[in-house]
This record gives C-alpha cells, sequence and structure tokens, in this order.
C-alpha cells in the first residue's frame, strides 16, 4: 500500500510543476500618513481585539482564550476574544489583513491561513504578504475520534468497518479544506478506504455532535477533543503526529498502528496585519513568550494536548512562507476538493 503521509506528500509535491501563482489585486488596508503612526510608548492605550476564526470550543478557541487571559496584565488591557467564523476562516482572515495596523487587532491563527490559498480560487488576502507573524505558540496533533456505540476500538476496526460501509462511513472535519479535512483523506489514501466527509465550523461543534451520535468519526486537533475522550463521552483510535500525546500516552499513532511515516500536526500562532510597528511586534512577541512560559499556561495547554513552541519571531514567519509554497501541491497530489 502506498505510504501518502504528509512528509511524502512534500516530496511529491516538490516533484510537481510549480503552481501558476494567484494574481490579487493589493489588500486594502488603511494607512497611517506620515506622522501619524501609532505612538508605541502609549500602546495599547485601548483594549485589543484577538480574532479567533473558528467557533467557541475548538482548540483554536481554547488557545486564543488562554492566550488572551496571559496577555491582559502585562498589556495592561483587555484583550478580547471574538470569534468570526465562516468561508474555512477566510471571513476572520481578511478581517485582520485589512484592519489597521495598529496592533489593536491581531489574530490567532493556524494551518488554514496557508492552505485556503491552494483550495480557494479567489482571496482577499495573502498569507505571507498581508501579515506581521508575532509568535508560534503550539503545534498538536491531529486524532481520530468516533461515537462511542460505533464498533470500533482500533484503527483496524475502524478500517474494517470504513472498506464495509462502501464510503457511507461519516468522517467530520473542523471544515472544508482545514488540516483535518485533508488529514482525513491522507488517512483514507493511505489506509484503503473512502468515507463522507462532513465538515463543521470549527471542532467545538464537532465533537459535540460526535459525542451525540450524529456522526460517526472526527479527525480534530487533540486539545479540541480530550476532555470528552477522557470522559469516555468518545473513544480516541489513533493520533496523527510521529509520536504518542503525552497528555493521552495510551492511545497510539497512526505510524505504530502499521502504517510508518504517517505524520500530520497543526500549529497555531498570533499573527497582526503586515505594516504593524516593529515596537509593537516585539513587545507583543516578549510578551507572548513570557505569559505562554509561565506554568499556569504552559502545564494546564500541555495537559490539553498542546506542544510548545519557543521559536523567535523570523522562525515563524519562515514556517509560515514554507507552508505557503508547499500547500498547493499537497493539495493537488490528495485530490482533496471542497464540498
Amino acid at each position: 500500500m502506498r505510504d501518502l503521509s504528509r512528509r511524502n506528500l512534500l516530496a511529491l509535491a516538490a516533484a510537481l510543476p510549480a503552481p501558476l501563482a494567484l494574481v490579487r489585486p493589493a489588500t486594502a488596508r488603511p494607512a497611517f500618513a506620515q506622522g501619524e503612526a501609532p505612538a508605541t510608548t502609549a500602546w495599547p492605550d485601548r483594549p485589543v481585539r484577538m480574532i479567533v476564526p473558528v467557533a467557541p470550543g475548538g482548540s483554536l478557541d481554547i488557545l486564543g482564550r488562554s492566550a488572551a487571559r496571559a496577555l491582559t496584565g502585562p498589556l495592561g488591557q483587555p484583550v478580547v476574544v471574538e470569534n468570526h467564523t465562516g468561508a474555512g476562516s477566510n471571513i476572520a482572515f481578511e478581517l485582520v489583513a485589512r484592519a489597521r495596523p495598529d496592533g489593536l487587532t491581531i489574530l490567532v491563527g493556524s494551518d488554514p491561513l496557508a492552505i485556503n490559498p491552494a483550495l480557494y480560487p479567489k482571496l482577499g488576502f495573502d498569507p505571507v504578504r498581508d501579515f506581521a507573524p508575532i509568535a508560534e505558540l503550539v503545534r498538536a496533533p491531529q486524532v481520530l475520534v468516533v461515537k462511542t456505540a460505533l464498533e470500533a476500538k482500533t484503527l483496524a476496526d475502524y478500517r474494517r468497518l470504513a472498506q464495509e460501509s462502501e464510503g457511507k462511513l461519516t468522517l467530520a472535519s473542523q471544515g472544508n479544506g482545514s488540516i483535518g479535512h485533508l488529514g482525513g483523506i491522507l488517512l483514507g489514501q493511505t489506509l484503503g478506504f473512502s468515507t463522507t466527509h462532513v465538515p463543521y465550523r470549527g471542532g467545538g461543534p464537532a465533537v459535540v455532535d460526535l459525542v451525540a451520535g450524529h456522526i460517526d468519526s472526527l479527525l480534530v486537533t487533540l486539545p479540541a477533543a480530550i476532555e470528552y475522550i477522557r470522559q469516555g463521552r468518545i473513544r480516541a483510535l489513533a493520533v496523527t503526529g510521529s509520536a504518542r500525546a503525552a497528555s493521552l500516552p495510551e492511545v497510539p499513532t497512526v505510524a505504530e498502528s502499521g502504517y510508518p511515516g504517517f505524520d500530520v500536526v497543526t500549529w497555531q500562532g498570533l499573527l497582526a496585519p503586515a505594516g504593524t510597528p516593529e515596537p509593537i511586534l516585539e513587545r507583543l512577541h516578549a510578551e507572548t513568550r513570557k505569559a505562554m512560559a509561565t506554568p499556569e499556561v504552559a502545564d494546564n495547554l500541555r495537559a490539553q494536548g498542546f506542544d510548545l513552541a519557543t521559536g523567535s519571531r523570523e522562525e515563524f514567519a519562515a514556517l509560515v512562507r514554507a507552508e505557503a509554497a508547499c500547500w498547493p501541491g499537497i493539495v493537488k497530489a490528495s485530490g482533496a476538493r471542497l464540498d
């Protein structure tokens, strides 16, 4: 059976012809006239908006609220979380890309920021040109979870049921084009089964419906599901990282379940509109790093299944550039299509 892990798809993508660059008009952005740049010494002088592109309850929302609470004290102003869902997270991305670059509107971004240009023909943002990375916060694997009534205790059981259902078994994700969606396609290709994709507006609503038995299975970022797994309300069959999750050590990886090399993880971090003054970006990075390193925040996030990132702004920017460059080839190789 072919190994279609993300690592191998990266190699496949490198061998594909380079996709034609999407030509987008310059994103409209309120400009500061000369002498009107915000005074960073007084920044912030009012609440900071933290835009989360998914519904409340998902892993990205959990992370955003943790970061907002941790930053409120050091910044001296409330950091207010706003959930802007829809269009595969593009509504939130465009909102931040077009926001005034004064450091008062920031984004909790993740993989879809880099993936979506490969899935949507016309977007109002560019993931590299229109955003200034502040700090990568965490990485986390996806987890394959099923409703308790499904007769699957292992990944092998799930594969058998999926094959027997001839595509009728439902496999949900955080949304069209999300890493859960693409990861589910890769999982099916690797294990040799097909399912019916059910997209949600975030991991939180998807987990709730799985608990209620409305869907059969879900591939979602681990923190969105971990408490329900621990309570026995849903069953975890496998995680998609290269190693078992420290917060869920009893659950095997896809790789050790018989499919070596399968490795799909998500990244999540803070970004600001391009053009945000360097002193503001540096302060946000420094305060974020200090806040995320406190035992209260770090221990809580690790318990939820996150792996904390510690890199620089430059390293995060390089990650976003690399992801934006590689995903078009991966999407093409996987055969992913939006519903």
